[in-house]
């Protein structure tokens, strides 16, 4: 181990926790992968003066050098990018695709996306406005100028399914915007995030422009949303500590950024590709062994496929091969932790007990590379109706619920909708049809930030955030910028 292992990132230095150090544990081997620092009160708020001492500088810096220490952040991360993968493969228990695809490469893509973002316009004209003479002058013509200036301080707050994109889709924003951070990475998984700033600081970011703080004690993460140099949090995670987060931020009018849960809809009408809608819907399997809040984890099936959907679905699961995330083939690998395996499992009982069916899964699976490791079988539960808690609340693991509904034509789309609807989430359904004008026309009644039609892909310009409880705001693409940036309105006589 290097000099940095075990030490928090502040100020530019590498400072010894004042807190000692905790276990990040593999979920898949149960081993320990290392050492994570504990920061204390005092060392979160020294994190957030640093960024407040390095703000000033930092956005003065033209877009240019901004754009330019992203971009060689960026390659600093790729050249790591075997050791960086296998690292948050060990943090995260991902699949070796994942980890490289989804983790670390997305991570380096948002880099180089936001140090072209750096270099996009700020200003806006806006139309001169003709005023009369009046109590606040003479008459003339008033030119305006619409500014986006950056916020100041933003914390950042991290989920543990993705160790290097979620922190790079908050951070290369808030850089090329001219912020200064302080990242407070998820305690399950933070090695990960001091790499991205050892390679921020390779590439030349000044002392203070990026701070990283971990811990596993809930007080951490409340110095880094409490402390007075803070301007805004920016956070992933659950509604319930996103909503604890607002109600600090609104004691000091702090500006916020919340991506947290989702249930997200999938309404599949009786025209649709069921080979299609159950490969999307699979996913929540797949990906991050459903602890991702963007999973269509609800469907909701016209009762004239319903039948073959959940048959298809089940089938479906069947080739999905759980175990060791390293071995070539596996699909779904384990939880974060015992203590999530345990929740997960719950929610299955609880869902047996509120009368639903386990068509699949239910049971810890068996099979080479589970004999240690947090896994849960991909889990089917069929027969469910839209009050059972296991179809209104989030359970982030590989479990599936399925609601029958019923009518005909314009009927059969305002009971798929209102089943959609109702629920305290609303962060991305899914909508499956072959009739596209249908499915466009049902797309535009969900309220949800996001829908996909015939898909589960996304377009990563497109805004991305969330309805009702699921969220605050909106990033990814430009709309990141938007979002870690105050407008300022100049005006001047014409």
């Amino acid at each position: 181990m290097d000099d940095t292992s075990g030490k928090l990132f502040i100020g530019g230095e590498w400072v010894e926790p004042a807190g000692g150090t905790y276990d990040v544990v593999d979920p898949a081997s149960e081993r320990v992968v290392g050492a994570a620092p504990e920061a204390t009160r005092q060392q979160v708020h020294d994190a957030a003066r640093a960024a407040r001492d390095a703000f000033g500088p930092w956005s003065r810096t033209t877009p240019q050098e901004r754009a330019a220490i992203l971009d060689r952040a960026a390659d600093l991360m790729q050249r790591d990018f075997a050791a960086n993968a296998e690292l948050a493969q060990a943090e995260s228990g991902a699949t070796t695709g994942t980890a490289r695809g989804m983790q670390v490469g997305v991570g380096v893509t948002r880099f180089r996306r936001y140090a072209r973002g750096a270099l996009e316009p700020v200003e806006e004209g806006l139309a001169p406005q003709i005023n009369e003479a009046g109590p606040m002058g003479k008459a003339g013509v008033m030119g305006a100028l619409a500014v986006r200036q950056p916020v100041g301080v933003v914390t950042c707050i991290t989920s543990y399914n993705n160790p290097w994109a979620n922190p790079a889709g908050k951070v290369a924003p808030a850089l090329a915007m001219g912020n200064t951070v302080v990242v407070k990475p998820a305690p399950q998984d933070p090695l990960s995030v001091y790499r991205m700033a050892a390679a921020l600081a390779e590439a030349g970011a000044p002392p203070g422009v990026v701070n990283v703080v971990s811990g596993a004690a809930v007080d951490v993460g409340e110095a880094a949303v409490d402390a007075p140099d803070v301007d805004m949090v920016s956070f992933t995670g659950s509604t319930a500590v996103g909503q604890r987060i607002g109600e600090v931020c609104g004691r000091s009018m702090k500006r916020q950024l919340m991506e947290l849960g989702g249930k997200g809809a999938a309404i599949v009408f009786g025209d649709a590709d069921l080979d299609s809608a159950v490969a999307g819907i699979g996913t929540t399997y797949a990906f991050y062994s459903g602890q991702i809040c963007t999973a269509p984890t609800r469907a909701l099936v016209h009762r004239s496929v319903y039948d073959a959907f959940v048959d298809k679905l089940t089938a479906y699961i069947g080739f999905m091969k759980v175990g060791d995330p390293r071995e070539r083939g596996t699909v779904v690998g384990p939880v974060i932790s015992a203590a999530h395996r345990e929740r997960v499992e719950s929610y299955v009982e609880l869902g047996r007990k509120e009368g639903a069916t386990v068509v699949a899964g239910g049971e810890r699976p068996a099979g080479p590379g589970t004999d240690t490791g947090f896994y849960v079988a991909p889990t089917l539960l069929a027969g469910c109706t839209n009050d059972m808690r296991v179809v209104r609340e989030e359970i982030f693991g590989p479990v599936v619920t399925v609601v029958p509904f019923d009518g005909e034509g314009p009927g059969d789309e305002d009971e798929a909708v209102a089943l959609a609807n109702d629920s305290d989430y609303g962060l991305i359904d899914y909508v499956w049809s072959g009739d596209v004008a249908r499915a466009f026309r049902v797309a535009r009644r969900l309220r949800a930030g996001g829908v996909g039609v015939n898909t589960v892909g996304r377009n990563m310009e497109a805004p991305f955030g969330g309805f009702k409880k699921s969220g605050v705001g909106r990033d990814v693409g430009s709309y990141a910028l938007h979002a870690y940036s105050e407008l300022q309105s100049i005006v001047w006589p014409g």
